[in-house]
């Protein structure tokens, strides 16, 4: 009987068609905790799904995820529908998701955001109390597997950046049983260590379950009690554990965790360079500062001398004597003729107001002289008064008996003469 040999993809397409043509696999619900998440470039999402014995590889192609409102990450229980089949290429047992629902939380993540929860509450995550990185250490602490690709990354950046600084390997397990006491060991011995100024931790990336040494309590109170910074480097980018909350500084990678804990040699050389031209710029301007205040100092004390004060005072003094005479000499004639033509002038006035007040006094006593009673008894005429008052009418007179005659040169008192006697 000949031997029945068949190729691997042979066999591959054989179950694939197998599991296609069952009609129970075509459309299958299944329920079970997400792990290892991955959302590829491409749109599709490929993890794993779990339950307490088993688990099985899941993908779901970008036009189903496209339509899903869940945001799927490891520990999200949920509940898949989809056909279950084989992918020839690796052999691959999987299920290819069509929809996806949430159904709970799964225990690891009950317990991640427990501890998460207890130690925000603490205090553990605040900004405040996180140490700033060294600007260059003197060593670097490295808490990672002896294998595996992150030491690896460490170092080669590590030594790229600046080879000066040294690093110190305290290997450990990263994930496992006990893995979570070893690192929270070698954290605690690592800050106990000398010249040891940062330390680094962490592992690659996987599924949750590979992770959760960093999400211990452990590991996180030996973080926070530290003595020296520490970086935690775990996982990938969009992976997060409660020792990125906790660390004094995350790093996306470890290959970024070196370079925020090495700086770069080159650039401090260059900015040392460029410290130097600045330093050199300065002090050159700061002499040639020195050097014009010298020299303006020079000038002010010989400008300050006495002798020359003297000679400075007897040329301006002899300046100022020369312009007043120059002054004097060209104004005296014009000053002269001036006051001549002031002279007139106040002549004229003068004559004007002292003549005619003398004019209105003479044409005032002319009046009053004829006004006078003296000027006219003189002429020889005389007054009739009865005492103080004169007696202007032969009426009054008849009516008195004693009148007085006031001439310009005396008074004769008059009786009146009886004309009725005989």
């Amino acid at each position: 009987m000949p031997e029945w040999i068949i190729e691997v993809s042979d066999l591959n397409e054989y179950v694939r068609r197998t599991l296609a043509a069952d009609p129970t696999l075509r459309s299958v619900r299944l329920r079970g905790e997400i792990s290892n998440f991955k959302r590829h470039s491409s749109g599709h999402w490929y993890f794993t799904l779990k339950d307490a014995r088993c688990r099985i590889s899941a993908v779901m192609f970008r036009q189903n995820a496209m339509r899903q409102s869940i945001r799927p990450m490891d520990g999200m229980s949920v509940i898949v529908s989809g056909q279950v089949s084989l992918y020839a290429e690796s052999g691959t047992y999987q299920i290819y998701c069509e929809n996806m629902r949430p159904d709970g939380v799964g225990t690891l993540y009950q317990q991640f955001e427990a501890l998460k929860r207890k130690l925000q509450a603490e205090g553990l995550f605040d900004a405040a109390r996180k140490q700033p990185l060294p600007w260059r250490p003197r060593k670097i602490a490295v808490v990672t597997s002896l294998t595996g690709a992150v030491l690896h990354d460490i170092r080669r950046v590590s030594e790229r950046r600046d080879p000066g600084v040294p690093l110190v390997l305290l290997p450990v397990q990263v994930q496992g049983a006990g893995a979570a006491e070893e690192i929270a060991a070698a954290i605690r011995h690592a800050g106990d260590l000398p010249e040891v100024d940062v330390i680094i931790t962490g592992r690659g990336g996987g599924s949750m379950e590979d992770l959760w040494a960093f999400n211990e309590e452990i590991v996180a109170r030996a973080i926070a009690e530290s003595p020296v910074p520490v970086i935690s480097a775990v996982g990938h980018e969009t992976d997060t554990t409660i020792a990125d909350f906790v660390a004094d500084a995350r790093a996306s990678t470890p290959s970024n965790a070196a370079e925020m804990a090495v700086p770069d040699r080159r650039e401090t050389i260059a900015g040392l360079r460029g410290m130097r031209e600045h330093l050199t710029d300065s002090v050159q301007s700061l002499i040639q500062d020195y050097r014009l205040t010298l020299m303006t100092l020079h000038r002010r004390m010989t400008a300050s001398a006495p002798e020359q004060r003297i000679h400075s005072l007897l040329s301006r003094t002899a300046a100022q004597k020369a312009r007043l005479n120059a002054a004097a000499d060209g104004q005296l004639p014009g000053l002269a003729h001036r006051i001549a033509m002031d002279g007139i002038r106040l002549n004229a006035a003068m004559d004007k107001h002292v003549t005619a007040p003398q004019e209105r006094i003479d044409r005032a006593k002319a009046k009053l002289a004829a006004l006078n009673p003296s000027a006219v008894l003189e002429r020889g005429y005389a007054l009739v008064m009865d005492g103080e008052r004169v007696v202007g009418s032969a009426e009054t007179a008849n009516r008195l008996e004693h009148m007085t005659l006031r001439f310009h040169d005396g008074s004769v008192r008059v009786a009146k003469e009886d004309t009725h006697g005989g």
